[in-house]
């Protein structure tokens, strides 16, 4: 579990990082923002070198948004695989990012595209981790009506790491929507079985659920407050943590 704020050590040693698509974005609300790119390659660089082995599951949602081109009248299957595609996408742009800053960097994907990416190979992904490379999770779980949260919770469960971090817009879990209602109040720590009861927006329930059954904990914090993600990893108590 986390260490205290004053040790010089790390609190985890493999981390699952979930990055929405939306925060590649940047102000800019689609396609992706270089200079946030930028910065996240720096964050992602600063905790390697902790000695942190760094895995990232990316999200789509800046580029194509599955559920929403089904609301549309869209096959659900067929949105959700071209969600898949943009998450690729997004995953190339930030290996791209992460090599400039010098990190070995390797992208696998859920479905098969050798002239870009690896093949996701659990006993791989974990010897990539291994070598100190960040490994980026991309194509969720390579099945359509799963999200990339869900993605995160197993690609977390089958590397064995110790925590997932969640970067968001907020700096943790609130009773409502802070950006809609002033009166949220924030939960420091959460358990999962409130999250689904309350229905808060987390995670999705599968995501919730997987986790819960394999006490994986999730550390909700905010992803716009440079150097919030080394931080985290520190163990300083920031964000929301569900457990």
């Amino acid at each position: 579990m986390a260490a205290g704020a004053g040790t010089a050590r790390p609190a985890y040693r493999r981390i699952v990082l979930k990055l929405s698509g939306e925060a590649l974005a940047g102000r800019q609300g689609y396609g992706v923002d270089p200079p946030v790119l930028e910065r996240m390659a720096a964050e992602i660089r600063d905790v390697t070198t902790l000695g942190v082995q760094v895995a990232i599951v990316i999200g789509g949602g800046n580029i194509f948004r599955g559920i929403a081109a089904s609301a549309g009248g869209m096959d659900r299957a067929t949105a959700d695989y071209m969600g898949m595609l943009a998450t690729v996408i997004n995953a190339l742009a930030l290996q791209d990012a992460l090599e400039q800053q010098n990190v070995l960097t390797r992208v696998v994907t859920a479905i098969e595209m050798r002239a870009v990416a690896e093949p996701f190979i659990r006993r791989r992904a974990i010897r990539h981790l291994e070598k100190k490379r960040v490994v980026i999770f991309a194509a969720g779980t390579g099945n359509p009506y799963f999200t990339t949260d869900t993605a995160a919770a197993l690609r977390a469960m089958e590397i064995k790491a110790e925590v997932i971090l969640k970067g968001t817009k907020v700096d943790g879990v609130y009773t409502a929507d802070p950006m809609l209602d002033p009166n949220a109040t924030k939960y420091p720590t959460i358990s999962y079985l409130q999250v689904l009861e309350r229905q808060l927006k987390v995670m999705d329930a599968t995501a919730i659920s997987l986790c819960m059954d394999n006490k994986l904990p999730i550390v909700v914090f905010n992803l716009r407050e440079p150097g919030n993600v080394r931080r985290v990893v520190m163990g300083d108590p920031i964000g929301t943590t569900v457990s």
